[in-house]
């Protein structure tokens, strides 16, 4: 089938002002003003309702964490008191059946604003949850998204000097063979996957060093992604100083991460010096502006990084610290929260845009997504902009991000229509609402 989009409000794509030609999954032609598409089509769609987007793509996220939104212990907490307050609770409650619901509704709220392909970080293994990745693989098939599986770890507890609690950690050994296993499950590094893996050790203050080298040992003989918490506080500068004798970056080197393979969850606080290395070695940075403004970690610095050539990406990052898993609320905050670390001229809605879609591609290694261009993956989001908010704007891009859009009304991935009306095609809504609230109020118990 080849399905011609038809005159779009908008479309960020160069030389598409008439839309674009899906076919076989891919974007098969871009269609100029004044132009018809230069083959018959199956299908026109009337698009003259919608701004059409690449799919947005979402490089850092806590699923499990959706069950403890807004917690009671945790709120107006900086990040180590806020994890201390929290470790207990996911602790007790992160179970089978709580990952299951929480990860369907992440992926839910994740495409119901836009977003097409994302990647999960899930480093809690209290016994049980074993079977964690397969878990999230599952519903990610449900919902029909593409993700990067992150295999997360811990094996430094509170008896070790670390944060998390004892039952939620496991052994170097247990962790390393099961990688080895997920990979071998769920790893599909051809072009157009819908399923991917990245070993992803928590952060520096939550594994050994030879759990950081072996990581990046196996990433390199499997081909896949490398993926940590780095630079978020200046507590972790403090910590990496005394426990490393160096600077999270100069660490980050020593356990051989420093390479193409890696992206980094917020990446604040780095020197100009340590932003030149992280350039010349394409490790990728994710800039969660939300959970920095919540947690009050500081603020990325993204056009340096970028002008030092570091892929950048943005992230909602976990619900409990973000409250939310609404990538385009995520695009117009990194817009405000960048506007005020440089100016008003310096970051424009085409940024954080670029960030949200191709730049997140790069960070996930992925050159077949993020952008509205021939040969590439037809996965769209959206928008219409019907809505009061919208009444008055001029820039319909612009207004996308301005004016606050924050659900999008269509969503394609694969060529394939996801998302209609705002609703998801295979997912009850009303009962996840149901289920996955009555699964959170056990996270309220004993405080």
């Amino acid at each position: 089938m080849r399905i011609w989009l038809k005159d779009p409000i908008a479309i960020l794509a160069d030389g598409a002002g008439r839309g674009v030609v899906v076919e076989n999954g891919r974007f098969a032609e871009l269609v100029a003003d004044g132009a018809e598409p230069a083959r018959p089509v199956d299908e026109t769609w009337d698009a003259s309702r919608h701004v059409l987007l690449p799919g947005l793509v979402n490089t850092h996220h806590h699923f499990y964490q959706t069950m403890t939104r807004a917690h009671p212990a945790a709120i107006n907490k900086e990040l180590f008191a806020w994890l201390k307050a929290l470790y207990p609770v996911w602790a007790r409650g992160v179970n089978p059946e709580t990952l299951r619901l929480a990860t369907r509704l992440a992926l839910t709220e994740l495409m119901m604003s836009g977003c097409t392909t994302t990647s999960d970080h899930q480093y809690l293994y209290p016994d049980g949850l074993e079977a964690a990745m397969d878990i999230q693989a599952e519903e990610a098939r449900l919902v029909g998204m593409r993700m990067t599986l992150n295999r997360g770890s811990m094996n430094l507890s509170e008896k070790d000097g670390g944060l998390p609690p004892d039952s939620v950690v496991q052994d170097e050994d247990t962790i390393l063979a099961d990688c080895e296993a997920v990979l071998a499950r769920h790893h599909d590094a051809r072009e157009g996957s819908f399923l991917q893996v990245a070993l992803a050790p928590c952060s520096p203050f939550s594994v050994t060093r030879r759990l950081m080298s072996e990581s990046a040992a196996l990433a390199e003989r499997h081909d896949c992604r490398l993926h940590t918490h780095l630079g978020e506080t200046a507590d972790e500068d403090a910590y990496s100083l005394e426990h490393f004798g160096c600077r999270p970056v100069d660490y980050l080197d020593e356990v051989g991460w420093m390479s193409g393979r890696t992206w980094l969850a917020h990446g604040i606080h780095f020197t100009d010096a340590e932003i030149a290395r992280l350039g010349r070695h394409g490790v990728g940075i994710c800039h969660c502006p939300a959970s920095n403004m919540v947690l009050a970690s500081g603020q990325c610095r993204t056009k340096e990084l970028e002008a030092a050539g570091v892929p950048v990406g943005l992230g909602v990052d976990g619900s409990a610290s973000n409250d939310n898993s609404n990538l385009m609320e995520g695009a117009r905050l990194a817009l405000l929260i960048n506007r005020l670390t440089y100016d008003a001229a310096a970051i424009t809605h085409h940024d954080v845009l670029r960030w949200a879609t191709k730049g997140s591609a790069r960070c996930l290694g992925r050159s077949d997504i993020g952008e509205i261009a021939v040969g590439k993956q037809a996965d769209l989001a959206l928008f219409t902009l019907d809505e009061l908010r919208f009444s008055g704007a001029g820039d319909p891009l612009a207004a996308l991000v301005l004016c606050g859009a924050h659900r999008a009304d269509r969503v394609m991935i694969g060529g394939n229509w996801t998302l209609v009306d705002g609703l998801p095609r295979s997912v009850d809504i009303e009962r996840l609402r149901y289920e996955h609230g009555a699964a959170a109020r056990a996270f309220l118990e004993d405080i």
